[in-house]
């Protein structure tokens, strides 16, 4: 069993020590074929079934460059702010792993392709902050280790399988520069700074960045320094975080940890450190290599990238609307107040409830449902909101039945539920459960008949101007008509009674 580490109260943490933070997001191109040779580059495939020579080292097998690679690192580059090179070169990045066939990693070491940027991210309340870039490099993944025990996780393993699949799958590693000032609001910046990666990515239709298959993956670098010091702390390194809430928990972890070596007089090694989801805590991994270990030097099988300013503007102009442009744009155009538009934007849900409003929703309607009754049912079943299997064109079904005076609000969720278990689309659901609202006055006024049977001293309370007393009658009234019917039309049928009968 691991032994737990110490770790120091987070407020008093914060209190004792400055946090410097700094990233390096991996991300998986989407491209048909891998980085460097044709073998497919697809996800789930059987084991070692998308392997070539080139892609596991071969001897005598030589490399040559993805196109479509280059151009969608040139995009990103360019959503990052960066400076595109006009010319760049691959590097041989040297280390023994398993998952590496060859014993080095093509990657880019002095001479990256993109360079110098800034991404601006937006915190849960709001609050704006500037992420410094220094590079986004290109380079071919490693393949995968699977850890074959109770666990899956290589503690525990019996033994371990190599999959050579994503070996050679082209990558795009963003690392950040230092970040300063974050306070005690660290992990909940490196979460908003990796889901601001991800909404670029997604944009651009660079990635998939679907983080649980792996195609985003975030490397976490932590150091404390005492404060008043201006020398950096010894950091660390959180390897392959990957999910949002796991970089924002491994961050605070590793504060807490690193803190309580300093304050027992204790030095922090530098090293990497493996993130465990199910206990909430990170171990060490390898002590951590400098760039002079990796013994870098040229790829001598690829000649220098060379990038025209005509391609860089070619590609500059295929880019779409970037995620911080648009939701400002949207807030304005929907006229939400910045507290509703952070409940679409912390759901994830900018791009559903868009939808919703092209396919005919008002925006006020499809905030409402999708904030409201959409997210309760997915956080009950488990999963995001985005996961349910209701289209934005039936929840805009959905609001016009409700505007229309079809159905109301609480029968809407009775459809709701009809269409999630794949009983049609809105209007069917209603159909086939009988659950369009009572219009008929005639069967109103017999419920309300009924109900004052029951109360007839309502409606003296009512004539005296309780009318607040109607209440006790429209409940009944609605119970009657098992919620199909109109409440604010049982209230103005129950006061025209009481008018007349005066």
């Amino acid at each position: 069993m691991m032994a737990k580490d110490a770790v120091l109260p987070y407020e008093k943490a914060i209190e004792l020590y400055e946090p410097v933070l700094g990233f390096e997001v991996h991300v998986e191109l989407n491209t048909k074929t891998k980085m460097f040779c044709g073998c497919a580059n697809e996800f789930g495939d059987g084991p070692n079934t998308n392997v070539c020579p080139v892609c596991i080292g071969l001897p005598g097998s030589l490399p040559t460059v993805n196109e479509q690679a280059i151009e969608s690192s040139i995009r990103l580059g360019l959503a990052l702010g960066t400076n595109i090179a006009e010319s760049c070169r691959f590097a041989r990045k040297n280390y023994f792993y398993p998952d590496l066939a060859k014993a080095y990693q093509i990657s880019q070491y002095d001479e990256p392709i993109a360079y110098e940027g800034s991404v601006e991210i937006e915190l849960e309340d709001g609050t704006p902050f500037t992420i410094p870039i220094e590079r986004a490099h290109m380079e071919e993944d490693a393949g995968k280790l699977n850890h074959i025990g109770r666990t899956g996780r290589i503690q525990d393993a019996q033994y371990s399988l190599v999959d050579y699949n994503r070996a050679g799958v082209p990558l795009v590693e963003i690392v950040t520069k230092p970040i300063f000032g974050t306070e005690g609001r660290a992990p909940e910046v490196g979460r908003a700074y990796v889901a601001a990666i991800r909404d670029i990515v997604k944009a651009l239709g660079v990635s998939d960045a679907r983080m649980e298959q792996g195609s985003i993956r975030c490397d976490a670098n932590i150091s404390l320094r005492p404060r008043g010091q201006e020398k950096l702390g010894i950091r660390t390194e959180t390897k392959n975080i990957n999910s949002l809430r796991s970089v924002e928990r491994a961050v605070r972890y590793e504060i807490q940890r690193q803190a309580a070596v300093l304050a027992s007089g204790g030095t922090v090694v530098q090293q990497t450190r493996h993130w465990h989801e199910d206990t909430g805590v990170t171990s060490p991994g390898r002590i951590k290599s400098d760039a002079d270990d990796y013994r870098y030097f040229p790829e001598p099988d690829l000649v220098p990238v060379v990038t025209t300013r005509e391609t860089v503007e070619r590609l500059r102009a295929t880019l779409p609307e970037l995620p911080h442009v648009k939701r400002s744009r949207l807030k304005t155009e929907w006229g939400f107040t910045d507290l509703e538009f952070r409940d679409i934007v912390n759901g994830g849900l900018v791009d559903i409830v868009e939808a919703t409003i092209a396919a005919g929703a008002s925006p006020v309607a499809s905030r409402k449902w999708w904030t409201g009754e959409l997210t309760r049912v997915a956080n009950a079943q488990g999963i995001s909101t985005a996961e349910l299997t209701i289209t934005p064109a039936q929840v805009a079904e959905l609001t016009a039945l409700v505007e229309a005076g079809t159905i109301t609000d609480r029968i809407a969720r009775q459809v709701i539920e009809g269409v999630l278990a794949g009983e049609g689309d809105p209007s069917a659901v209603v159909e086939a459960r009988g659950l369009a609202v009572v219009s008929d006055d005639t069967a109103l006024l017999s419920a309300i008949d009924d109900a004052l049977a029951a109360q007839p001293e309502i409606l003296d309370k009512i004539r005296s101007g309780k009318v607040q007393a109607a209440g006790a009658i429209i409940g009944q009234v609605m119970k009657a008509m098992h919620g199909q019917a109109d409440a604010a039309r049982v209230r103005e049928l129950i006061l025209e009674k009481a008018q007349t009968q005066s």
